[in-house]
């Protein structure tokens, strides 16, 4: 492969490179978009790209994964902690459909990802040939943009393409499908940056008498909520998120994905909205007179029943993507644009509140949470670890000062609920719209990637641990000295949960005859250690995070724990249960 010459700042030298093949582009073109680490698996129609990636290692490293859904779920990990796109490579047939978990995660969590699948030849297309499998159409419904290949020509437009794409306005994944004939094809290679297209508008006009209507009815507020999402941390708005929050002295709430938007324990900083959130802000929603929404989707884990959601409140909606508009909640006024546009725009007109009383209300319901459920959970009065215990440990060793990945389930929940954050944006790192099982080891070691010098750990059930436990392989050959801690309930949790509390404790299928954790991490080559005994939590904690390397932490927690509060599917959000 002909060599591309770089300036002292990582620029190209030359915009030309004559007579090259399609696989020699995509490798072009990765290098010329910035992109310095991909994830992937090799198979026979990508293997031309593969080796064009061999003579290009010095620019562009590539991380071998042991599963193609590891691959998605690792760019994903990378894209979350850096801001950057995530790239992941596979073939075509089973190595194309193995990233559709992953790409489907992305989607509806607005994660950038660009992945490019190998595809058989242009004209075995449609034959049913060995490993073809119609990944365009396949992807179509969980992707923001797919194209398919099939000259070598098409593909410096079509990645540049993606990489906007997949950047601009509400991020999202696209999929780049590419024949083998057009990877060995030729072409004088040539790459310009996507500047856009006319149908495609990822930046609404921002209407500044929208954002005065917002402030008129904010400004008359007695009792305003604030619930943040994603979108402040997609915008890197953060700083005007809190700028505009303390001028209006507004209680703010956030969803899983807004959590670390703004520190744990600011003062107008009310909790975590939803199923398992905390008492206050979800009972105070149907309290409300104002509610302002800021980059979230009112999705059901959310708004609980719609008939009975904030009906009493006008709704202000900053919101980038028209569709979310309505869609679940009708809005009195929205603000179409990027988070931080409307944040400047909308601060400059709100006045200088406190709203003292209405945050009182607040603090309130937080005593008694605290008092029936949370002193138990950090505390346990019980021989038993609790989960919430160990999210304790963490923060005080850490001092809000991590990257905490997570899988998903009711270890997911509780450190959602106790993690601490004081260093603010892309702090936390989850499976939020999906909810997928299996994503935060992958993801735990794309996040390390992205960050190196940041410590990352993954907090993870034992369910969860095993749906992508290969990928300790991956930690093995890279040497990422990411940290695993796996909270072992022997229970597939959140279902026994819901067994325990609406199907008479039939726990069918929930409980998990675990093998030796131990003894197969430690065949990976991984240091660990196990805990099951209270007075040995802080110190394997500390161990943990003291450790030049990676390292595998399993606590043996109560098996029949439950989180609470709840809001049981059905209900409203004013029916959380604390018991």
């Amino acid at each position: 492969m002909e060599k591309l010459e770089v300036e002292q700042k990582g620029e190209l030298k030359s915009s030309l490179v004559q007579n090259i093949t399609g696989a020699q582009a995509v490798v072009h073109s990765l290098i010329k978009e910035g992109v310095d680490l991909i994830f992937g698996y090799p198979g026979g129609a990508i293997m031309p790209v593969y080796d064009a990636l061999y003579d290009a290692e010095d620019e562009l490293k590539h991380v071998l994964v042991r599963h193609e859904q590891g691959a998605t779920h690792a760019a994903q990990g990378y894209a979350r902690a850096s801001g950057k796109v995530g790239v992941c490579l596979a073939t075509s047939g089973p190595g194309a459909t193995n990233l559709i978990t992953g790409i489907a995660d992305a989607q509806i969590d607005s994660t950038p990802l660009v992945c490019i699948t190998g595809q058989v030849s242009s004209g075995l297309l449609g034959t049913d040939a060995f490993q073809e499998t119609d990944v365009i159409g396949i992807s179509m419904p969980v992707t923001k943009w797919n194209f398919q290949v099939t000259r070598a020509y098409e593909i410096p437009e079509a990645l540049a393409k993606a990489f906007y794409i997949a950047r601009s306005g509400k991020p999202g994944p696209v999929l780049v499908d590419i024949t083998k004939d057009a990877q060995f094809g030729r072409l004088d290679f040539s790459y310009q940056p996507f500047k856009g297209m006319r149908s495609y508008v990822p930046y609404p006009t921002l209407d500044l008498n929208k954002v005065k209507l917002a402030a008129d009815l904010i400004n008359k507020a007695t009792r305003p909520l604030v619930l943040f999402g994603q979108g402040i941390i997609l915008s890197e708005a953060e700083n005007e998120f809190k700028a505009f929050i303390e001028k209006a002295g507004l209680p703010s709430a956030w969803t899983i994905l807004g959590l670390s938007a703004l520190d744990s324990d600011h003062y107008l900083n009310v909790g975590m909205l939803g199923m398992h959130g905390n008492y206050a802000p979800n009972k105070l929603t149907n309290e409300c007179d104002v509610l302002i929404a800021i980059g979230m989707r009112f999705d059901d884990r959310i708004t609980g029943d719609l008939s009975r959601y904030a009906k009493q409140a006008k709704v202000i909606h900053l919101e980038i993507d028209p569709a979310e508009v309505d869609k679940n909640v009708k809005t009195d006024v929205a603000v179409l644009g990027d988070a931080k546009e409307c944040l400047i725009a909308l601060t400059q007109l709100v006045e200088n509140r406190k709203h003292e009383e209405w945050l009182l209300e607040f603090r309130k319901l937080e005593f008694e949470e605290y008092e029936e459920v949370i002193q138990e959970e950090l505390n346990p009065s019980v021989p038993e670890l609790s989960m919430g215990e160990v999210i304790r440990s963490i923060n005080d060793q850490t001092k809000g000062d991590s990257i905490i990945v997570t899988d998903v389930g009711q270890h997911q929940m509780v450190t959602c609920r106790y993690a601490k954050f004081k260093k603010s944006t892309k702090s936390m790192i989850t499976s939020g719209g999906l909810g997928t099982m299996g994503f935060c080891l992958p993801a735990a070691i794309g996040a390390k990637m992205a960050l190196p010098n940041k410590q990352v750990i993954g907090i993870i059930g034992d369910g969860g641990f095993q749906m992508t436990l290969q990928e300790l392989g991956t930690i093995f050959q890279t040497k990422v000295p990411v940290k695993i801690v796996v909270l072992n309930n022997e229970f597939l949790g959140m279902v026994r949960q819901w067994q325990e509390l609406f199907f008479d404790k039939r726990y069918a299928s929930t409980t998990m005859v675990n093998p030796d954790f131990q003894t197969i991490v430690s065949g990976y080559g991984i240091k660990t250690m196990k805990v099951t005994n209270r007075k040995d939590l802080d110190a394997a904690v500390g161990s943990m995070l003291a450790y030049d390397g990676a390292y595998f932490l399993e606590v043996r927690v109560a098996k029949e724990n439950n989180v609470f509060p709840m809001v049981p599917t059905g209900a409203s959000v004013s029916e959380i249960r604390l018991k």
